[in-house]
């Protein structure tokens, strides 16, 4: 059974950082994207960051590149978003999300691309 289990969320400031986690464990899919999408309250669910197993090549949506990093941890067996300069519109749950195959552009489509999802992890920044 594939199981993504988010944590790392809370509470900050704006300008602040947070790192979100990702275990992921229950698949043995070859060549896999992991990645993070997020739903803010009233809108759609949209990619945030996407990272491929199989060659590690990344995607960030245009609003979070150069303060959202993507990695994967393999010492804790996590995928990782390390957020910095945290706004208010980042305000949001945060998911994990995996499709079997594929490249990390399954970000830009939405979520209709990920199959397997965790519960989320709520993002909140304050002013």
């Amino acid at each position: 059974e594939v199981q993504l289990v988010e944590s790392g969320g809370g509470l900050v400031q704006t300008g602040g950082s947070l790192r979100l986690s990702c275990a992921a464990s229950g698949f043995t899919f070859d060549g896999y994207v992991i990645g993070w999408f997020r739903q803010a309250p009233g809108k759609e669910r949209e990619g945030v960051s996407c990272f491929s197993k199989r060659d590690s090549t990344t995607y960030y949506t245009d609003s979070v590149k150069g303060r959202f990093t993507i990695s994967n941890d393999n010492a804790k067996d996590t995928i990782d978003l390390q957020m910095n300069n945290l706004k208010l519109e980042d305000t949001a749950t945060y998911y994990c999300a995996v499709a079997p195959y594929g490249s990390p552009d399954l970000c830009r489509r939405g979520p209709h691309g990920m199959a397997y999802w965790g519960k989320g992890t709520l993002v909140t920044v304050s002013s």
